[in-house]
């Protein structure tokens, strides 16, 4: 079986986003985040996370990648367990028993994720149309699928095609410094 773990191949996750995931965390889409939210009223770090970032279970934070990795049947039910107590504790879920149930959801839609080769990356892509959000995810594999290498040595793409939103990293990082 395979789910999703967070990747940090730079900097960037530290200074796009309010708090950047742990490199290594389990992670799921994190929609569920901006349900109560307007995401036309989003801007900045929240905007970045919205458009563009998977939900760390453990620390909450965003990551812009996710790696597909290889685990067992028990890691899954521990990743569910994490995610339900997250759920209680901040997001307002009811009782664990419905916590539990969300994110059972949560981790098999991660899971659905994972239909290529484990060590592909996977990014997310997130807007606002209609009234609903339309997630579409794009997974790149290393070219030798032998291991995760540098960034630039991906080859393959796979998802929908869609313009992409340009974001100055090089702004985002001064005004974070200013």
């Amino acid at each position: 079986m395979k789910l999703l773990r967070t990747i940090r191949l730079d900097a960037s996750d530290t200074f796009v986003f309010d708090a950047a995931a742990e490199p290594g965390e389990w992670a799921v889409s994190g929609a569920f985040v901006f349900w109560h939210k307007d995401p036309t009223t989003l801007d900045g770090k929240a905007r970045a996370a919205f458009r563009s970032g998977f939900l760390g279970v453990r620390s909450l934070g965003w990551s812009t990648l996710a790696q597909i990795v290889d685990t067992t049947a028990a890691e899954r039910v521990r990743l569910v367990e994490l995610l339900a107590e997250q759920l209680v504790r901040h997001f307002s879920a009811p009782t664990i028993a419905a916590a539990t149930v969300a994110a059972e959801e949560e981790v098999a839609f991660a899971q659905s994720l994972c239909s290529v080769p484990a060590d592909s990356v996977v990014a997310v892509h997130r807007t606002y149309v209609d009234g609903a959000v339309r997630e579409s995810f794009r997974s790149l594999r290393p070219r030798d699928r032998k291991s995760l290498g540098k960034v630039f040595s991906f080859l393959e793409v796979e998802g929908e095609d869609e313009p992409g939103e340009q974001i100055d990293l090089a702004a985002l990082a001064e005004r974070e410094h200013k």
